[in-house]
């Protein structure tokens, strides 16, 4: 009987080290696996499946949520009273984006526009777009600071034509026309008497070159040739940086396009994206882990130095001239038009321009901006990016429709970009990304586990003593019994009927 236990071990035994053996493989080959599937899968690559897909042509829930700050006190406010502002909103819209034009050049990088497209949500919003609101007209107020230095004579022609065409400081619009424009014969003739002067041309709204637009050509690395350059942008409309600032380095065009970024990110590592619309580059850091929806992620968010002035943080300097921290001067890349940048309600900015308006209440759950951003694949899971149109007013000697305008930036709406991973495609992102490596991270211990208890039952077989047992059933039929089951039975005065098996361990 010992033979047959020996070679039992040995079976358990070459079967346990083979299991702990593929075990102990697959340990070091799961990362590899993983490491190639996700490169796979976040190149820019026509064959590389649903991510192309989904980077060519956005297919999850994306929105826009526009609130809008109306003047309720804007007669008061022309006699030098302090800004009294109600926020009215939000009105959403369906954003949709799609790559067109893809151009892949030989150097590992591919060109291309993104159409965006928005579409009224009426059932997410709180209000309609034929709401009317009484918002700062920058035809007046805009134009009136960009043209102060002219001669006085000139700004009283220009006053002129304020009156002859009946704009006035504030005007009372819809919310569609305020957002997407509405034709006004004074732009007309605006830009015929100062031609190339003004940053408006047709219709005049705040994001009337917006809908079915795109912010120019983008030309990125396809991450072919080195996996950690994918999304990089090489270059913007054939600039390799932009001259609106006075740096080289607020200049630089750096990051990606702000969709996604390469792989494998680690939490000493920001996200930085050009934003053409901001013009120039961005940075968000690293905050905390999180989760959603079962992926991993790292929230990323606005560093307290984005807006920051060249003061309070010399690299800024370059973006000057600056006003306190928290908001910016984008006037440079808007045709000198007195325009600024904030987060909503003033959010992390001097406490100054909080105290020259009445109406904010600046909160970090309603007011900050963040993206939760899968680590292991440079995809974003969830974000909401938010920002703040903000515009000088002040009173301006020869333009009689000043009035009495004390200086103040004044802000005008504020809206949130929001998207997150949904539908098939973040059920085919989860089970080739998440699902899989989990069950081959598991699968790898579990086999080791096995292996090692047949290994330990094989090495303790051969030392354990070798009885008969005897297993008794009850049977109606007649079962050849062999001369030692017989004698077992009369010797254990088992009744007739019950059968005797033999087993040995």
């Amino acid at each position: 009987m010992a033979g047959v236990a020996n070679k039992k071990s040995i079976i358990l035994g070459v079967l346990g080290v083979l299991l702990v053996a593929v075990g102990t493989v697959l340990v070091f080959l799961v990362p590899i696996i993983m490491e190639q599937q996700v490169e796979k899968n976040v190149r820019i690559d026509p064959t590389s499946g649903f991510a192309y897909e989904m980077w060519r042509d956005l297919p999850v829930p994306f929105y826009m949520s526009v609130y809008i700050f109306e003047v309720v006190n804007h007669k008061e406010m022309l006699l030098g009273e302090k800004p009294r502002l109600e926020e009215r909103g939000p009105y959403v819209y369906r954003e949709n984006k799609q790559k067109q034009n893809l151009t892949f050049h030989e150097n590992g990088t591919v060109s291309f526009v993104e159409i965006r497209t928005f579409h009224f949500a009426p059932e997410k919003s709180n209000g309609k777009e034929e709401d009317y609101v009484i918002v700062p007209n920058i035809l007046v107020l805009g134009s009136s600071i960009m043209l102060q230095d002219l001669g006085i004579a000139i700004k009283w022609i220009i006053s002129g034509g304020f009156s002859a065409f009946n704009e006035e400081a504030f005007i009372n619009r819809t919310v569609k026309d305020i957002l997407w424009g509405y034709e006004d014969p004074f732009l007309d003739f605006l830009n015929t008497f100062l031609p190339g002067r003004l940053p408006f041309k047709g219709k005049f709204g705040f994001f009337s070159d917006f809908n079915n637009s795109n912010t120019g050509i983008f030309t990125v690395n396809t991450g072919m040739d080195d996996i950690s350059k994918v999304q990089m942008v090489d270059n913007w409309n054939g600039l390799k940086e932009v001259d609106y600032w006075n740096s080289n380095q607020a200049n630089m065009i750096n990051g990606t396009a702000g969709q996604m970024w390469p792989p494998f990110r680690k939490p000493s590592e920001p996200l930085e994206f050009y934003s053409p619309d901001a013009c120039r580059s961005m940075k968000l850091v690293y905050e905390k882990e999180a989760e959603f929806r079962g992926v991993p992620t790292f929230r990323y968010t606005a560093p307290n130095y984005l807006f920051a002035n060249g003061t309070d943080y010399p690299p800024n300097e370059g973006f000057c001239p600056c006003v306190a921290s928290g908001v910016q001067n984008v006037s440079a890349c808007r045709f000198n038009a007195p325009l600024f940048l904030s987060f909503p309600h003033f959010f992390n900015a001097d406490p100054s321009f909080l105290e020259s308006v009445d109406g904010l209440h600046p909160t970090e759950e309603l007011h900050s901006l963040f993206l939760d951003l899968h680590p292991l694949t440079g995809i974003p899971m969830n974000c909401s990016i938010k920002m703040q149109l903000n515009m000088m007013a002040k009173s301006v000697s020869g333009i009689m429709q000043t009035g009495q305008i004390k200086p103040v930036i004044l802000p005008v709406l504020w809206f949130a970009e929001s998207g997150y991973l949904d539908g098939p495609v973040y059920n085919t992102y989860y089970n080739i990304l998440i699902l899989l490596p989990t069950l081959l991270d598991y699968l790898q211990y579990v086999l080791i586990g096995i292996g090692l208890c047949f290994i330990t039952v094989a090495l303790v077989l051969p030392f354990i003593k070798q009885d008969k047992c005897f297993l008794f059933w009850s049977s109606n039929k007649n079962v050849d019994e062999s001369q030692e089951f017989k004698a077992q039975k009369e010797k254990l005065n088992a009744p007739n009927g019950i059968v005797l098996l033999e087993a040995r361990l």
